[in-house]
């Protein structure tokens, strides 16, 4: 994935200590991210991150979820090196690798997995991407494994807030292609891909989660 020119409210990290950095968003979200893998999660198997970030969510997520093995991915080097060193003695979690969840075949060398997390990516890659992504993670996912999109998405067509107004316009005034999707065609491209839809979460800030499983057949 080329880097896309973005605003600079979308994707904001400061340093920390120990090369860790710190994304306001992830440290207001995780709390609510850890009650949906608490609820939606397997208890065992293998996981997968895409797009970590920073790396507090898959910390977090490898504390609430010690059964699983949990492999982080991250295209930017800087926030490998982040996730690492947040990561850093945790027995269950490998080292971060370089991975662009956009680009077709990925599902080859990261299948067998349980679980996939993908966590505020959507709305800042185009469509064309959305569907590749998707359509990777099905593929990586065991008969019955889950999938998890975080973020904000569009209802109906519909952006339902003036919050989400601003950052969708901002966002499509860096980038045409890229900003805010619709639910339902979420919806529809996760059910062409035998991904049934458990439930769509409503989350804080106005975002939601799509809580998916993979056909057994």
């Amino acid at each position: 994935m080329n880097k896309r020119p973005l605003p600079s409210n979308a994707s904001v990290a400061t340093v920390g200590e120990n090369g860790q950095l710190v994304a306001p968003a992830a440290s207001r979200n995780v709390g609510a991210l850890c009650d949906l893998l608490d609820q939606f999660a397997p208890l065992t198997g293998q996981a997968l991150e895409l797009a970590s970030g920073t790396g507090q969510h898959i910390a977090a997520f490898a504390e609430c979820r010690p059964g699983m093995h949990w492999q982080p991915s991250e295209v930017e080097s800087e926030r490998r090196a982040s996730i690492n060193a947040y990561t850093a003695g945790l027995p269950n979690v490998s080292k971060a690798v370089a991975l662009d969840a956009t680009i077709e075949g990925w599902h080859q060398p990261f299948g067998g997995r349980d679980l996939i997390v993908l966590i505020n990516l959507l709305h800042l890659i185009s469509w064309a991407e959305v569907e590749t992504l998707v359509g990777e993670a099905a593929q990586a996912l065991n008969a019955n494994g889950r999938l998890v999109l975080y973020g904000p998405f569009m209802r109906n067509n519909r952006l339902t807030s003036a919050g989400d107004q601003r950052f969708h316009t901002a966002l499509v005034q860096q980038d045409a292609e890229i900003g805010y999707k619709n639910d339902g065609d979420v919806s529809e491209l996760l059910a062409n891909h035998d991904l049934k839809i458990l439930e769509v979460a409503e989350m804080p800030a106005n975002n939601l989660a799509f809580i998916v499983e993979k056909s057994n057949t």
